[in-house]
């Protein structure tokens, strides 16, 4: 059975530090989500629209949070465009519900519900399965930034790969 998709709430917020804390090894240098409850609700309180959303991915058989889909940075007027960040947690790698979920929100809450016209995902460079992901799913290439984001404490390269609403 497909995975279970749902607004991230501050509620959430002690069980999402915990899968955050368990899966640090998993994440490595990629994402650096909050291990702390109160660094989850903030991120959670950032995530409720209008120009950012926070989704949780839920395991179907357990109910436990597998993995999180951000939506942020809504530019609307004439460009109608947002960015995509998403992550699992450990226990739930490499089991398709990244692609489920990813397809899920792009077609139901991106193009559907806000009515974007574009998205785009900044991707570390050497993030083989990230990259492998989103070109599974249409997006192209659009470019390589240098020292786009500081993660870890680190100004790391990404690649710029977009996907538009057909």
């Amino acid at each position: 059975m497909a995975p279970a998709l749902s607004y991230f709430h501050d509620i959430h917020a002690k069980e999402f530090a915990a899968a955050a804390s368990r899966s640090k090894s998993l994440h490595r240098s990629w994402v650096h989500p909050p291990t702390t409850r109160q660094g989850a609700e903030e991120l959670a309180s950032r995530r409720q629209g209008p120009n950012d959303y926070g989704y949780l991915i839920r395991d179907y058989e357990t109910g436990k949070i597998a993995g999180y889909i951000e939506i942020t940075n809504i530019v609307r007027g004439q460009f109608q465009s947002a960015y995509l960040g998403y992550y699992m947690f450990k226990g739930f790698e490499r089991l398709g519900y990244m692609k489920w979920a990813l397809q899920t929100i792009i077609a139901t809450k991106a193009w559907k519900e806000l009515k974007l016209h574009r998205l785009e995902a900044n991707i570390q460079v050497g993030n083989a399965a990230s990259i492998a992901l989103v070109q599974s799913l249409g997006f192209q290439q659009e470019g390589y930034s240098p020292r786009y984001l500081k993660i870890g404490g680190r100004w790391r390269d990404h690649e710029r790969w977009a996907i538009l609403c057909k």
